[in-house]
């Protein structure tokens, strides 16, 4: 089984599950890529409202595999107060306290971080795990549980069966095959389709429509990674969108969203359905959660009926140039956070 850190490509390799890295490879170093993420988001209004709270979700991820360089918040109106929290998950979130009523609100964000791209190494899954099923250790479960439940309901066992159903009967089903296999079947057999509503679909409603958004994708896999009894993450973040071999990559242009599942001896793995995309490649992590609902780029409130709304408009641009330096593989703890 075969991981492609781009494209995800199901076949074995000697029942090992591998990041394969195809140019930034280079001789046992790995070459940072620079990202820079420019981020707008403005809300118009047909009269001036008084707004509630907001809270941001937009300051990248601190770790071993990108590292934050330089970080900016414009808020319009202007002499907003800004508080910074971490949540329970980490994650860095931004709690807005709008300065006076307006027609208009807008919040800009510029980030610049270095991004290492998984290169060609063996996931190094710890030996028990490289065959499904398996049990994480006894000291990891009390923290997976909360990752490893279920939260939807799926009443006619929809989602179990779709999920079952790509576990060998009667052999030992690899897991990164197994796990591979399941992140395919999104990218290939559903139809992506961007929607203005807030929220997120049910993981059943997503498999009966067969269409859905990256949000969507990533939760219904979550929800099939616990039908297995894995523990499964939400990731909120941005995806770079190359011009590398003329393959398609969903996502750009807005917020993007996928899913980590926890696979011993790995950790958090990197799974993007939408893309079959496995491991970082071309994904900025900002934040992670549980549920979808507790990861929300951005939300707030104003003091108005819904005809003071009148319109929104989201503009995120990611671009992207190799630093130059190789960076080396021995351990420095200096970066992560």
């Amino acid at each position: 089984m075969s991981l492609k850190a781009g494209r995800a490509v199901p076949q074995r390799r000697g029942g090992i599950a591998v990041l394969e890295q195809q140019s930034e490879q280079i001789t046992g170093r790995r070459l940072m890529t620079i990202f820079s993420v420019r981020h707008i988001t403005s809300y118009r209004y047909v009269r001036e409202v008084e707004f509630g709270e907001h809270r941001l979700m937009f300051r990248p991820r601190d770790s071993f595999d990108q590292r934050l360089i330089e970080a900016s918040l414009t808020i319009y109106p202007e002499e907003s107060h800004v508080r910074w929290i971490h949540d329970v998950f980490g994650n860095c979130v931004a709690l807005v306290d709008i300065s006076r009523p307006a027609s208009e609100l807008r919040f800009e964000t510029w980030i610049t971080l270095d991004h290492t791209p998984q290169v060609a190494l063996d996931l190094k899954v710890d030996d028990e795990a490289l065959t499904y099923p398996f049990s994480y250790d006894k000291d990891e479960i009390a923290d997976l549980t909360p990752a490893m439940q279920r939260h939807y309901p799926d009443p006619n066992d929809e989602v179990g069966r779709w999920a079952r159903q790509f576990v060998r009967l009667g052999r030992p089903t690899e897991t990164g095959h197994l796990l591979m296999t399941l992140c395919y079947a999104i990218r290939e057999s559903f139809v992506y389709a961007r929607r203005q509503e807030h929220g997120t679909q049910t993981p059943v409603q997503t498999l009966q429509l067969r269409s859905g958004t990256c949000r969507d994708f990533a939760l219904l896999m979550m929800e099939a990674a616990r039908v297995l009894g894995l523990a499964a993450r939400f990731v909120t973040g941005y995806v770079y969108v190359p011009d590398r071999d003329g393959s398609t990559v969903l996502g750009g242009g807005s917020t993007h969203a996928w899913c980590q599942i926890y696979l011993p001896g790995a950790g958090w793995t990197e799974f993007d359905p939408t893309n079959g995309i496995v491991g970082n490649r071309d994904l900025i992590r900002v934040a992670v959660a549980r549920d979808p609902r507790q990861a929300v780029p951005l939300s707030g409130s104003y003091d108005g009926d819904g005809k003071d709304f009148d319109s929104m408009t989201v503009q995120v641009n990611v671009t992207t140039r190799q630093s130059g330096q190789p960076r080396d593989d021995s351990p420095d703890l200096a970066g992560t956070g």
